[in-house]
């Protein structure tokens, strides 16, 4: 444990999980239909991340594959848990120029299963 560090505020440090570079195919079956908003925005790579107390973090690199400019909000992306449920990360906007690519860290909330993929309606 790092020295200066209540307990209390190394649980909510936040470590890496894994980073991935391409998706992976998982089945889990999607009875309400939950789909990420339609946009022009690839994902490119994620960086999962949590802590103790089930935080769910991601770094996401995304490309804006239009010609315009366009504007990145959190309904663009899903993370699938490893519990089969579907959530958009927390309320985020930014804006990209045309072809544009930026990262950024979006916040899952708390939940109890890792999040196995993240994905934009690119990736379906």
């Amino acid at each position: 444990m790092i020295p200066w560090l209540t307990q209390a505020e190394a649980i909510e440090v936040l470590t890496v999980d894994r980073s991935i570079s391409k998706s992976i195919q998982l089945s889990f079956p999607n009875d309400i239909n939950i789909k990420p908003k339609k946009g022009d925005f690839e994902i490119i790579n994620y960086v999962l991340m949590s802590n103790e107390i089930g935080e769910r973090w991601s770094v996401v690199t995304l490309t804006n594959l239009s010609s315009g400019n366009r504007e990145f909000s959190h309904d663009h992306l899903i993370a699938l848990f490893a519990d089969g449920s579907r959530i958009s990360p927390l309320q985020y906007k930014l804006n990209f120029k045309g072809q544009e690519t930026q990262s950024i860290t979006v916040s899952f909330g708390v939940h109890k299963f890792p999040i196995l993929s993240i994905y934009s309606s690119n990736e379906i």
